[in-house]
C-alpha cells in the first residue's frame, strides 16, 4: 500500500516504525519541530502555526486558518487522501500535554476507516487502529496483548478467532469494555465485524497481515 506518515506534535517516547524513502511524510503544525529533533524530512508541513512562531522553511507549506473545524492531523489526513495514499501512520499523536488531541487522533483513524483506508496511532508500546464492516489478521508469531473496543455505537457481529478468550458473532457495544485484555497465543488469529467499526489496540511489533 502507498503509505503516508503524519508527524504531530504529541509525546515524542512513541514508538517509531520504519519509514521508507517511497513514503510520503507530512508535519502537522508542530510536528515540524519533532520532525527537525528526529532527523525526519518531510515532503509538506500543513498547519495554522498558531504553535510555533513562523511556518517552517525548508519544505513545502499549506497554511491553514487558526479557526477552522479540521484539526491539523486531520487536514493533513485529508491531503493524504487526496494524494491517493491508502495506509496512514500517525506519529507523536498521542500522550503530551492535550488529551483532547490524542482523542482527535483515535477519532481520525475511525474517519479513515469508514472511508477504506486503514490508519495506525503509534504510542509507546502500542498501536491502535480502526476497522469497519471488515478484518484484522495476526500471524502466530505475534505475541502480547490486544484489546477490542466498539468504536462507533454497537458493533455486529464481532468475532475474535485463535486468542485466548474467543468471541462469536457478538454485538459490542461502546459502553461496554468486554474485549479489553485478550492475549496472543501463538495460534493464526482473526478480529472481524460484520456491521460496525472496532477498535484494535495491539504491541507495536505485532503488526496485522491483513
Amino acid at each position: 500500500m502507498k503509505r503516508c506518515f503524519i508527524i504531530a506534535a504529541g509525546d515524542k517516547y512513541c514508538h517509531i516504525p520504519d519509514i521508507l524513502e517511497t513514503d510520503y511524510i507530512i508535519a502537522a503544525d508542530k510536528g515540524f519541530e519533532l520532525c527537525e529533533e528526529m532527523g525526519i524530512k518531510p515532503d509538506l508541513a500543513v498547519g495554522d502555526w498558531d504553535s510555533v512562531n513562523e511556518p517552517p522553511k525548508g519544505c513545502a507549506v499549506v497554511n491553514l486558518p487558526v479557526e477552522k473545524d479540521d484539526t491539523d492531523t486531520l487536514a493533513a489526513i485529508k491531503i493524504g487522501l487526496e494524494k491517493g495514499y491508502e495506509e496512514f501512520h500517525i506519529l507523536f499523536g498521542a500522550g503530551g500535554k492535550r488529551i483532547d488531541h490524542t482523542l482527535a487522533n483515535i477519532q481520525c483513524l475511525l474517519y479513515l476507516s469508514k472511508r477504506g483506508r486503514r490508519g495506525y496511532l503509534y504510542f509507546k508500546e502500542s498501536v491502535i487502529t480502526a476497522v469497519t464492516n471488515g478484518f484484522l489478521r495476526f500471524l502466530n508469531t505475534v505475541q502480547g496483548d490486544l484489546a477490542v473496543f466498539a468504536a462507533n455505537g454497537t458493533a455486529y457481529g464481532v468475532y475474535e478467532k485463535g486468542l485466548k478468550y474467543s468471541l462469536n458473532n457478538a454485538d459490542v457495544t461502546c459502553d461496554f469494555p468486554v474485549g479489553v485484555s485478550n492475549s496472543f497465543i501463538g495460534k493464526d488469529s482473526e478480529i472481524s465485524v460484520r456491521d460496525g467499526s472496532l477498535y484494535v489496540v495491539f504491541p507495536k511489533e505485532a503488526f496485522p497481515v491483513d
